[in-house]
């Protein structure tokens, strides 16, 4: 359960933004909701996070997750890493991601655990026409304690302008599945 709920607040706050035209420099907010299938726990909760373009090709990315599920339950997650992103064509980026993953879950009375582990995401951004991105991906995290687990994700974005987006993203793993929606602003455009 303690790697499921992990992976859904990282990938729920992760979205992987034509090829010429996609940023690496943004902050999100976001709002999301998981369901732990197996452990029957669902809850929702808020993330924040961002991205730095390092250079024409590696970006750097964290982000920080709080949510409250069922039975009392808060979780608090976070991410960081670096990317590698590269134009495939006009209009696709492919991205590669090595991150660091931290998560707490505190039942009150004691009762918490916390884990950490590494994760390898890749995944494909495309420009779907001058106001739409559409990206897709697969992410694989290992768990020192709790094991590993393999989520794939999918989104989309629509920019009102250069600086605001809004989207929805969502993952689905083996043991749980999750939704967000979020605004970003782009900077250093």
């Amino acid at each position: 359960m303690l790697r499921s709920i992990l992976v859904l607040l990282l990938l729920s706050c992760s979205a992987i933004a034509s090829a010429e035209d996609f940023s690496y420099n943004y902050l999100y907010l976001g709002y999301g909701t998981l369901d732990a299938k197996d452990a029957n726990i669902d809850g929702s909760g808020l993330g924040i996070g961002g991205s730095f373009a390092v250079n024409d090709q590696f970006h750097v990315f964290a982000g920080y997750q709080e949510a409250s599920l069922d039975f009392g339950i808060d979780a608090t997650a976070w991410d960081a890493g670096l990317g590698y992103h590269m134009g495939l064509n006009e209009k696709v980026d492919l991205v590669a991601e090595l991150s660091y993953n931290y998560v707490k879950l505190d039942a009150g009375g004691g009762l918490n655990a916390d884990d950490n582990g590494l994760g390898l995401g890749a995944g494909l951004r495309f420009a779907a026409g001058n106001n739409m991105e559409l990206n897709a991906g697969i992410t694989y995290v290992d768990y020192s304690d709790s094991g590993s687990d393999t989520a794939f994700n999918a989104g989309f974005l629509y920019n009102f302008n250069k600086q605001f987006t809004v989207g929805l993203h969502g993952s689905w793993g083996n043991d749980f599945s999750s939704y967000m929606f979020s605004g970003r602003y782009y900077f250093g455009n």
